[in-house]
């Protein structure tokens, strides 16, 4: 007997039943789909998403569990005094040293500082550009650049820049009185300005992502609307467009930071890798050109086999608590950020083909 269209499609369509606010299809253990093994779907995601967790709240724990006796033994004064690179020699020999790692932290200020102050000015251009100016023939080649240069490895940006910026940077913009003005201090190319560079390329594809993705988000009536008005296009995304994505922006800026203070191996390769606060008082030329190291660059330099040293090892473990905890900061300013770009441009950010 034929079916009208109300009873096919009651056959064919899941009755559904209300949930909270809204009505959701039931679901009945005894459907084919059920059977084929979906009900197991839920609690393997359940599963998942707890060991995610539990496996990011026990490395958590075990830093700080490792840095505690250094904490302990020194607090902040490990943050405010020097001596990093002596102090390891001393340890070898006797065991028993405390720690200075103010140099460690001075050079991951200056390289984070410096390579998001660049990513953050040539990639909003870069961004705007993809964004609102960039012909579709070539957008998308050059998105799919960008994508490639974030999973380029690190220690081939620290290659080529060992091999391209650090000769440079020795045969061009060293002065001849070097010598003289910093006389204990090898300028031999590998540098703070060399590291600042080469980070500013490693971070500068994550912040265009963020940044294309936040000005694609803000609604497209503000352009329209000022447009309408009379103004220039350049002006409307001046004036309008950047302001409205600047949480965004920040969001980016923010998740590039916290990727430029983790860097070590490229930074290791480039930097000089002395623990050393520069010195400021020759102008900001000598500045960028004398070596320093991080505070990751010196957990990795520091090698594996000083964790047989239960002071080296405590102070490496102390580094790592400090980049795990700016790491958290970042990441809970990041999700603050996102969180208010969304209250303003109330959209689904969605990308226009």
């Amino acid at each position: 007997m034929a079916l009208d269209d109300a009873a096919l499609a009651e056959a064919v369509i899941p009755p559904t039943r209300a949930e909270g606010n809204g009505l959701q299809p039931s679901f009945d253990l005894h459907t084919p789909a059920a059977r084929d093994g979906e009900w197991l779907i839920r609690p393997i995601l359940l599963f998942a998403a707890l060991s995610s967790g539990l496996v990011v709240t026990v490395v958590v724990a075990f830093v700080f569990w490792r840095a505690w006796p250094l904490w302990h033994l020194e607090g902040l004064k490990f943050l405010t005094t020097s001596g990093w690179d002596s102090q390891l020699e001393d340890a070898w020999n006797s065991g028993g040293v405390t720690f200075g790692a103010l140099p460690l932290v001075v050079g991951t200020v200056l390289t984070t500082v410096g390579s998001v102050l660049v990513a953050g000015v040539v990639g909003t251009g870069a961004a705007v550009f993809l964004a609102e100016l960039a012909p579709k023939w070539l957008r998308g080649p050059v998105e799919a650049v960008v994508q490639l240069m974030a999973g380029i490895p690190s220690v081939v940006y620290g290659l080529v820049g060992l091999a391209v910026i650090v000769p440079y940077i020795m045969n061009n913009m060293i002065p001849d009185n070097a010598g003289q003005v910093l006389p204990d201090i090898p300028l031999d190319g590998t540098c703070l300005l060399a590291g600042i560079i080469v980070l500013s390329f490693m971070i500068l594809p994550f912040f265009v992502s963020v940044a294309l993705d936040a000005l694609r988000a803000v609604p497209r009536s503000y352009m329209d609307g000022g447009m309408a008005l009379g103004m220039t296009r350049w002006r409307a995304i001046t004036t309008l467009q950047i302001p409205a994505a600047t949480p965004g922006l920040v969001a980016g800026i923010v998740l590039a930071s916290s990727r430029a203070v983790g860097e070590a191996i490229a930074l290791s390769m480039v930097a000089g890798s002395l623990a050393m606060v520069p010195e400021f008082n020759h102008g900001v030329l000598y500045t960028v050109l004398q070596p320093i190291r991080t505070m990751a660059s010196a957990i990795v330099d520091t090698g594996a086999d000083a964790s047989d040293v239960p002071s080296i090892a405590s102070a490496m473990f102390g580094l790592a608590s400090v980049l795990l905890a700016v790491s958290l900061g970042l990441s809970l300013t990041s999700r603050w950020a996102f969180k208010l770009f969304n209250m303003r441009t109330n959209v689904v950010s969605e990308r226009r083909v």
